[in-house]
């Protein structure tokens, strides 16, 4: 044997002891549906600390938010489940009342849980409810529980204590109508809560929308509501005027709507600027999400 083929070999048995030690440690088998892009997800808080992982930023809370997809490869599955591990967010568990948390959490981002028709120009967009189901066992199996943004503002500024497993964050764009049909039945069997980053035009019922009735029982199972504003805008390219349209008159009309607080502002197709965060600022958001 060569010495090359040797080396070859050597780096084969290697790269399996990795991931026999990835599957361990994450206890997430590399059968699991667990398909999250292979981004280690930070939060940043505006007024807590800038240690234990968290990314602090100059505008108002920024968080990043990984995709959950149906076509994600092996690697991707690997990735995750090292990304995963939560050893930055286990510090969580027993913090006493008062203490600022400073951990990192993931946040997952969905949107369509069904079958990408044919055809779709954004398949990528679709995850299978069997798929979505597979991916939450999973990480409820290796010790996550699902948090809002509200509930980890209130654990980075307050201490406040968060729910027994290590937090994750997950959030559905839009307001697509499987969200309601799909989604929320899996989560509500587990005892999990979620975000929903609704925006207020585009997505009637008959383009596969959320009715308000629907919204309503999202709110009533413990969902938190934000916002991507009225139409889902680039609002870089937007004037002030329109800026304070899809921004504050969103939240206002949710806040009317919904008697729920929306804290916090999705920016659409994660675009922003300088001006973007200031408008989010001006409208009173204690907080914003873009895309890794």
């Amino acid at each position: 044997m060569d010495t090359e083929e040797l080396q070859r070999r050597r780096d084969e048995r290697a790269q399996a002891r990795r991931r026999r030690r990835i599957r361990r440690r994450a206890g997430i088998g590399m059968t699991a549906a667990v398909v999250l892009i292979a981004v280690a997800v930070a939060i940043a808080s505006a007024s807590g600390s800038s240690s234990g992982g968290t990314t602090r930023t100059h505008a108002a809370t920024s968080t990043r938010r990984t995709r959950a997809t149906a076509n994600a490869g092996a690697h991707h599955r690997r990735d995750a489940a090292r990304h995963l591990r939560g050893e930055s967010t286990a510090a969580i568990l027993g913090r006493p009342s008062g203490v600022r948390g400073t951990a990192s959490v993931p946040v997952l981002m969905y949107h369509v849980i069904a079958a990408p028709p044919g055809g779709a120009p954004f398949p990528g967009l679709y995850v299978q409810p069997q798929e979505f189901a597979a991916q939450m066992q999973a990480l409820k199996q290796a010790g996550w529980h699902a948090v809002t943004l509200d509930q980890l503002q209130a654990y980075w500024t307050k201490g406040a204590k968060l729910p027994a497993g290590k937090p994750i964050v997950v959030t559905f764009d839009n307001g697509y109508h499987s969200q309601y049909t799909a989604a929320l039945p899996v989560l509500r069997r587990m005892g999990w809560v979620a975000d929903e980053n609704m925006q207020l035009s585009g997505l009637p019922p008959s383009q596969g929308g959320l009715t308000t009735d629907e919204v309503k029982a999202m709110v009533n199972a413990g969902w938190e509501l934000d916002t991507q504003g009225i139409s889902h805008a680039d609002l870089i390219t937007l004037d002030a005027s329109q800026l304070r349209d899809q921004i504050d008159s969103a939240r206002k009309t949710i806040q009317r709507r919904y008697g729920v607080p929306v804290n916090w502002f999705c920016y659409p197709s994660g675009h922003y600027d300088t001006t973007v965060i200031d408008a989010v600022r001006a409208a009173g958001y204690v907080g914003s999400t873009t895309v890794v």
